[in-house]
């Protein structure tokens, strides 16, 4: 079954309006400080909401956004951080990642890979935050939403039960990479948990939901 198309709405971003491919939307949100954007099943219900509020699209039963937090609750965060997020199209399926800035969400890293697993990616980008903040020389706390990959990465090994085949021998030499990083390096930068239903979407999320 052919996946829908969807529409996307940016209310607050590098530029405004509807756009129809989540490339060129990510486009007007990266870099922009607490980014409005939400997507649509169809150009008519986008392009009405559009001329609305944002904030009569996100609904009362939805996760807050960091940009709709009250001060108490922006106080929990450690501002100084990375905060990483992975997404897939499938179970396996075609996977990226990405790390930002916490407050800014200025884009330290971008990677795209054409199989994996949500949990994989999350993975990855950990160990990609680490390094990172290694050769930056900074101890900042890394935030995830994901319990496994921290788990995973203070374990040094990424316990996926992904497949092994021909299909997915790039991203297991990946894994193993990022293993071999882990098994070779020590680090001090906390991996803090993202309280996702107090904070909203982690600020590095890539707004699929």
């Amino acid at each position: 079954m052919a996946k829908k198309k969807k529409y996307y709405v940016v209310w607050e971003g590098n530029n405004t309006g509807v756009f129809d491919s989540w490339a060129v939307c990510q486009q007007q949100i990266k870099g922009y400080p607490n980014a409005k954007y939400k997507s649509f099943p169809s150009k008519e219900a986008a392009e009405a909401a559009y001329h609305g509020n944002f904030y009569d699209h996100i609904g009362q039963n939805k996760k807050p956004s960091v940009s709709t937090l009250s001060e108490a609750a922006k106080a929990d965060i450690i501002w100084d951080s990375i905060a990483v997020d992975a997404a897939c199209s499938g179970n396996p399926g075609p996977m990226e990642y990405q790390g930002v800035d916490t407050k800014t969400g200025y884009q330290f890293f971008h990677q795209k890979f054409h199989i994996g697993t949500n949990n994989i990616g999350e993975f990855l980008a950990l160990v990609h935050g680490l390094a990172h903040l290694q050769k930056e020389g900074k101890t900042i706390p890394i935030y995830s939403d994901s319990k496994h990959a921290m788990a995973w990465v203070r374990k040094g090994k990424c316990n996926t039960k992904l497949i092994r085949n021909a299909k997915t021998a790039s991203v297991y030499q990946l894994i193993a990479r990022a293993e071999k990083w882990l098994a070779n390096n020590t680090f001090e930068n906390p991996l803090l948990k993202w309280e996702t239903k107090v904070w909203g979407e982690i600020p590095a999320d890539f707004g699929r939901k």
